[in-house]
């Protein structure tokens, strides 16, 4: 457990500046949705009066923005991006980081197999997601109930924390195995990344084009988005376990690769 508790330690600088940004991002973002509604403005009317093109990008969809959690729903949209690309770098450096830091000597001069190495690591990894998931619930019932109107549940925001946390997993498992398999791990980060957007990009681009809806299989954002959650007031089960599958297979290949890999000292 000395491991795990080295990795939490040296994330945890890292982990309370992504708590001020999520700080920053509901409050600022739910602060626009009281100034919406105190001007007499529509903003549904608003938004549909914007180019489609433009609505898929900022995650409209068929939300209700004049209700709190339908203004939250479109907020989640980027909240999602920032767990997506914490969960993607925190993968990613976590195992590459003692190639990168060249403390792999010191790693492996400790009396403990890879197997407990690599498990210790992600463990801390899981812990950081859950941390930052609960952060993100906590803030957004907190600034949701202090808007919603009456009629209004909060249910919802447990479901869309839910499936949050699928898609970071998704992604923590992403730059774990990108890490874990390449032959340079100092770059996982990077092309961790460049992987997240073009997934990202997809999802914008099913949105505008039904003929490839197909595709929203091949991107996590579109697994657990909020139009679909707050519609359908459950998370999808195909996603659900299309999830559970890819999760398990790419943490499987780490553990393979991990344990075969020719450590830079």
């Amino acid at each position: 457990m000395n491991l795990f508790w080295r990795e939490m330690k040296a994330n945890r600088k890292s982990l309370i500046i992504w708590g001020i940004g999520l700080l920053f991002m509901v409050v600022a973002g739910m602060a626009k949705y009281e100034g919406y509604s105190s001007s007499g403005q529509s903003i549904n009317e608003l938004i549909s009066q914007m180019p489609k093109s433009l609505q898929a990008i900022i995650g409209t969809g068929d939300l209700d923005l004049s209700t709190a959690i339908g203004f939250y729903g479109m907020l989640f949209y980027y909240l999602l991006l920032m767990a997506a690309i914490h969960a993607l770098m925190l993968g990613a450096n976590i195992i590459a980081k003692e190639e990168r830091d060249k403390t792999a000597e010191f790693l492996m001069a400790k009396p403990i197999s890879r197997t407990r190495i690599i498990s210790s690591k992600l463990l801390a990894a899981l812990v950081n997601v859950v941390i930052f998931n609960l952060v993100t619930l906590v803030l957004s019932l907190a600034m949701v109930s202090h808007y919603q109107q009456t009629g209004e549940q909060l249910d919802d925001i447990y479901l869309l924390m839910a499936g949050m946390f699928l898609v970071q997993l998704i992604f923590l498992a992403v730059g774990a195995v990108i890490a874990a398999v390449g032959k340079r791990p100092k770059r996982a980060a990077a092309l961790g990344t460049v992987l997240l957007l073009l997934t990202y990009l997809l999802s914008i681009a099913v949105d505008l084009n039904e003929k490839i809806e197909w595709l929203q299989y091949v991107t996590p954002f579109k697994y657990f988005e909020a139009k679909r959650v707050l519609a359908d007031g459950t998370l999808e089960t195909t996603f659900v376990a299309i999830t559970i599958v890819v999760v398990t297979i790419l943490i499987a290949i780490t553990y393979h690769f991990y344990q075969k890999r020719d450590l830079q000292i």
